[in-house]
């Protein structure tokens, strides 16, 4: 069977390894020039360097990504160390671990500026919060994360500690926008994988770059499967016959026939690909509803080390947003060589992300003199910015049920992609997931077929 993958991000990647393993013949269609979607490197010939397009990490919980990363031989290059670092103003620290001492403190209150009854009053807040997550009341997607919040009584102090950066951290976006329906869904699927799998809740981080972890394993799988790859493929409409997918049409008018087809295109991309499809008014709702949200990285290299204590820290109070500070020699397990390598990540950007390159480095820096002291001298030997104007989509209210299933009304046609409804948001696990699935519904196709 001749099965075609529309898009070269993650989850197409996932689906067309996952359809060769499975013997069926695979032709991949990226519209760029290289493969890898929001998961890529970016040479810099200036520092002799290849950073990623901003930090990546992964959750104990991520099965999908793993059996990915299993496929292309590229497992090993993940680390999971068990912890990160709260990092507040002026330089003190505290290591962060969701199990053990740590985890009992933080959820008796005990957090990071969270101090007197605010304690009681939290430890109360997030016995409320976990019991709604699990038994969710019909009002959850109807309010954002922060009137949850507010009804819970959760004080800001231990908003400002814990819950705000975990609803950033978990959707991408800001808890007056995010629907709560979106970090309650997600407690309780790592809850029930922690629990599946008998492995404590820990976030891990890639030891080498994002082209080797996911692409370069991939080319070879592809190479030995005899997987047809085409650059610059630009796809206009999946094309249906008698209610069973025939192929798709390129730009230029080229028509590619196909047994089955697997759309993994961003959300932002597939409106005016599924005309021919019955039912996608519906699916072109999603398309309008889950709306972008910009993060916007950078690259930081400096002529001395600013003293981070662990592979990844937190900032405290991070000006609204959640605010991270990498040590990617520490991560690469590399020793400096003309300069220190840090990266930071600034989610749901929507200010910072209009800036001028100068002005987005003097605010992350200005940002990493307040925190580290060592950096109070720092200077810039080169910075790199990177704009995701569209690295995430938003889930507000209202919007739980807009995420179409990976099976279409069409035999031999079915989504992927993080925007597809998955048991998470808008992750690596998410895109994997869905092409999992996504894999499933044609082989099925094929063997009924």
């Amino acid at each position: 069977m001749h099965c075609v993958v529309v898009g070269g991000g993650l989850a197409g990647l996932a689906s067309a390894v996952w359809l060769s393993e499975a013997g069926q013949r695979v032709t991949l269609l990226e519209r760029r020039g290289s493969l890898g979607g929001r998961t890529i490197s970016m040479p810099l010939h200036a520092v002799d360097d290849v950073p990623d397009n901003g930090q990546h990490v992964f959750a104990s919980g991520y099965e999908h990504l793993m059996r990915y990363l299993d496929s292309v031989g590229t497992r090993e290059h993940v680390a999971f160390p068990g912890h990160m670092t709260v990092r507040m103003p002026g330089g003190a620290t505290r290591r962060s671990a969701f199990t053990g001492l740590p985890g009992l403190r933080a959820a008796l209150g005990d957090l990071p500026g969270v101090t007197g009854l605010d304690r009681l009053r939290t430890a109360r807040a997030q016995m409320r919060l976990i019991r709604q997550a699990f038994r969710q009341p019909d009002w959850l997607d109807e309010v954002t994360a922060d009137e949850w919040f507010r009804r819970i009584g959760l004080p800001q102090s231990a908003r400002d500690a814990l819950w705000d950066g975990i609803v950033i951290g978990l959707t991408g976006d800001k808890p007056d926008i995010s629907s709560a329906k979106v970090p309650a869904d997600l407690l309780v699927t790592g809850a029930r994988r922690a629990r599946e799998t008998r492995t404590p809740i820990s976030i891990g981080y890639p030891t080498v770059d994002l082209d080797t972890l996911f692409i370069d394993g991939a080319e070879k799988r592809f190479a030995d499967a005899g997987v047809e790859v085409r650059h610059r493929a630009v796809v206009s409409s999946i094309d249906v016959t008698d209610g069973t997918v025939s192929g798709v049409t390129l730009a230029d008018g080229e028509k590619i026939a196909a047994d089955a087809v697997i759309c993994a295109v961003p959300v932002w991309s597939v409106k005016g690909l599924l005309d021919q499809v019955p039912g996608h008014e519906r699916i072109y709702r999603a398309v309008e509803n889950l709306t972008p949200v910009p993060i916007v990285s950078v690259n930081l290299y400096l002529d001395r080390s600013i003293g981070m204590t662990d592979w990844g820290e937190i900032l405290y109070g991070g000006e609204g947003v959640l605010e991270q500070v990498w040590d990617r020699q520490r991560m690469h397990g590399r020793e400096p060589r003309d300069n220190y390598f840090y990266s930071t990540t600034v989610s749901a950007s929507y200010d910072l992300i209009s800036k001028t390159n100068a002005e987005i480095t003097e605010i992350q820096m200005d940002m990493l003199r307040r925190y580290f002291p060592q950096a109070a001298n720092a200077q810039v030997v080169h910075s790199h910015v990177v704009r995701m104007p569209k690295s995430t989509f938003a889930q507000r209210p209202g919007t739980a049920g807009l995420r179409p299933d990976q099976r279409t009304e069409v035999d031999g046609l079915a989504l992927a992609g993080d925007w597809t409804r998955t048991d998470w948001t808008t992750t690596m696990e998410g895109a994997c997931q869905s092409a999992a699935r996504a894999v499933d519904i044609i082989l099925e196709f094929a063997r009924l077929g």
